[in-house]
């Protein structure tokens, strides 16, 4: 038995240390890790240190010796994770919407535990951008657990739903007030979805049978019910991806087959917006001709007209007649003295 209880833990410091301070670029010798041993109370022969990264090679660690010199260095050379895949990550987390700052910064920070320290360097750079707009609802994090858990155990939820408002007196101008009177909603949640940098919720509404989608970072207090989630032909046929393609920033409308024209230079933008699996008919004057399903809302009308005379709208004629009063409404607003 050794004397010195954490002499069992030698190993493990061992590695720690090689993953924490090696990489690719940096090394370190048995007497770096030595001294490190004995900063923290082990005492360590040079054979045993060799012994110990024979061990940790056996245990399927990318260890590699190199000389410098007379210096023999160990380094850790690979990972779990290749730095760029890491970058990423953080960039993934620092850009999301729906993750507010404290809990961006939680999260930076343990990817950077993957890395060694010189890499968590690179991706301490990476945090330093532009600001982003952040969600101020801390519960968001654990909401995206809870309807995750829902889903999986295809159970009901009820939850309140708020929205901003200006307040008509006090310090603060914006508040968050509840929808629907205060009341609770009550869901059968079908999947959720990423889109425009906010996370929603696909459910079908237990009371009207129809389907419809919620931003997580304004629903509050989630209580997963004992009721079973509700089926039904609105919701089950739904096609999660098409869905979120035909429907433009999360805001509803009426689900309408529709022909769309566009200049061929615009091939890039509706291949991003609808998928390359998109209807498309290529025509004789430098446009071509898409089919495709779309909820026909002010939002839709918008993103058609940011491409002014690049794009029309052929069929329906509804689909026209809404675009034409759209464009009439933003006309007269401004036409208004």
């Amino acid at each position: 038995m050794p004397k010195n209880p954490k002499q069992k833990q030698k190993l493990l410091y061992v590695m720690q240390y090689l993953s924490s301070n090696t990489d690719e670029d940096y090394g370190v010798t048995v007497g770096d890790i030595i001294d490190y041993l004995d900063e923290r109370g082990i005492k360590a022969e040079r054979k045993s240190i060799y012994d110990d990264i024979e061990t940790l090679r056996d245990y399927g660690m990318d260890i590699v010796k190199t000389k410098v010199g007379k210096a023999s260095l160990y380094s850790l050379v690979s990972r779990d994770f290749e730095i760029a895949e890491l970058k990423l990550l953080v960039d993934a987390v620092q850009s999301s919407k729906f993750i507010t700052k404290s809990k961006s910064a939680s999260l930076i920070k343990k990817i950077e535990g993957l890395a060694s320290v010189n890499d968590a360097k690179k991706l301490h750079r990476q945090v330093i951008v532009a600001d982003r707009v952040k969600t101020s609802n801390e519960r968001v994090y654990y909401n995206i657990d809870a309807i995750n858990d829902a889903i999986n155990a295809k159970k009901q939820i009820a939850f309140y739903y708020t929205q901003w408002a200006i307040a008509d007196s006090g310090l603060k101008r914006l508040v968050r007030v509840r929808r629907h009177d205060g009341k609770r909603y009550q869901v059968s949640p079908k999947a959720l979805s990423w889109d425009d940098e906010n996370y929603y919720l696909i459910a079908l509404d237990t009371e009207k049978d129809k389907v419809k989608h919620y931003r997580v970072d304004k629903m509050e207090n989630i209580e997963i019910l004992s009721e079973r989630s509700k089926a039904s032909k609105s919701i089950d046929s739904i096609d999660m991806a098409a869905y979120s393609k035909q429907i433009f920033g999360m805001f509803g409308g009426e689900l309408t087959g529709v022909r769309l024209r566009f200049d061929n230079r615009l091939i890039g933008v509706v291949v991003d917006r609808f998928s390359e699996r998109v209807f498309i008919s290529p025509n004789t004057d430098g446009t071509f001709t898409v089919a495709t399903d779309v909820m026909l809302s002010p939002q839709f009308y918008g993103w058609l007209f940011s491409f002014g005379d690049q794009a029309k709208i052929l069929s329906p004629k509804k689909a026209k007649d809404g675009f034409v009063a759209y464009l009439d409404s933003v006309r007269d607003a401004y036409a208004k003295k």
